[in-house]
């Protein structure tokens, strides 16, 4: 009886154990208002070419996908990232590894209830750039307001400038939120958690 008690007992810690996805976490706290940028080079954002790219974990394995951005303009001070703001299109979440046209349409709106992102109320989430720093010849750490759900939070993750000009910017970076800090808190089956952690891998390009 002790052993099937100890078989049982292991059997439910692994499946109430789920780890989040890879990437570094991003260091979140209260918003802050945004520093000024100055004048500088505006850039628009080429949401045809940039992309984001999200991941969730589960104790059976792991979904992926992505979502677009509506618009956003950067702000270059000699060349160098000094600002910028996004609007991302929440209406456009959707999953790229699940085949069958039923079981993909059924997480997709799952992830637009209110469960998650509830885009029905909030077809929009908001990135405003509030601080950049230069890291490396190549890296700078960028702090930003992120809304998420009408909930907003003040986020710092690093990023790989890969061109950056007065008239071109491309940058890549690759970081994981807590879905929980902005009121995301829908727990999954009791049999298959959801990790907490989301990863969010975006390559961005802005200018010619």
């Amino acid at each position: 009886m002790k052993k099937v008690f100890f078989f049982l007992s292991v059997a439910v810690l692994a499946f109430s154990c789920v780890s989040n996805p890879e990437g570094d976490k991003a260091e979140t706290k209260e918003a802050v208002s945004p520093a000024t940028p100055g004048a500088g080079d505006k850039l628009a954002v080429n949401t045809g070419a940039s992309t984001i790219t999200w991941m969730g974990n589960k104790v059976t394995g792991k979904h992926t996908g992505n979502i677009n951005l509506q618009h956003g303009e950067l702000i270059l001070n000699d060349g160098k990232l000094a600002g910028g703001s996004f609007i991302i299109d929440m209406t456009s979440i959707n999953n790229h590894d699940l085949t069958d046209p039923e079981y993909k349409g059924k997480l997709e709106n799952h992830l637009k209830s209110e469960d998650f992102f509830a885009v029905e109320k909030h077809p929009t989430s908001k990135f405003e750039i509030t601080e950049v720093k230069d890291l490396t010849d190549n890296k700078v750490s960028v702090s930003g307001n992120l809304t998420l759900r009408d909930v907003t939070k003040n986020i710092t993750y690093e990023a790989e400038v890969l061109e950056s000009s007065d008239a071109k910017f491309v940058a890549k970076a690759d970081f994981n939120i807590n879905r929980k800090d902005w009121g995301v808190a829908y727990e999954g089956m009791k049999d298959d958690l959801i990790s907490n952690e989301i990863n969010f891998k975006i390559n961005l390009i802005a200018g010619q």
